[in-house]
């Protein structure tokens, strides 16, 4: 069912969720992403996306006790739902299935 494999940029930032555990909130989301693909994506861009996918309910958020410093401020923390996980399941498919028989090289690998 490849309809239910999020775009390049969802799938980024589920799998940032993924990896950022249940704390995870948008500075960091977007932190990791940027790393990850080389890309500097702004954080309007990465809210947008999170709005998306918890729309789609891949992910879920909930509004933080604000943090303990002087002035601190609540954050909107996401986790990945059961959805989601299916979702990057189906993702890992999809990846496998179109890069089987390529080699390392970009190159149909041999027959065995």
């Amino acid at each position: 069912m490849a309809n239910s494999v999020p775009g390049s940029l969802e799938l980024s930032v589920l799998l940032a969720v993924a990896r950022l555990g249940e704390g995870s909130y948008g500075l960091t989301i977007r932190d990791d992403v940027s790393e990850r693909t080389g890309h500097d994506y702004s954080v309007g861009a990465v809210y947008t996306t999170l709005q998306r996918l918890e729309e789609k309910r891949l992910v879920s958020s909930r509004i933080s006790d604000p943090v303990p410093i002087r002035g601190g401020r609540s954050r909107r923390e996401f986790k990945v739902t059961a959805a989601g996980d299916r979702a990057l399941r189906d993702a890992r498919r999809v990846a496998a299935s179109v890069w089987a028989g390529v080699g390392a090289n970009n190159r149909p690998e041999p027959a065995r």
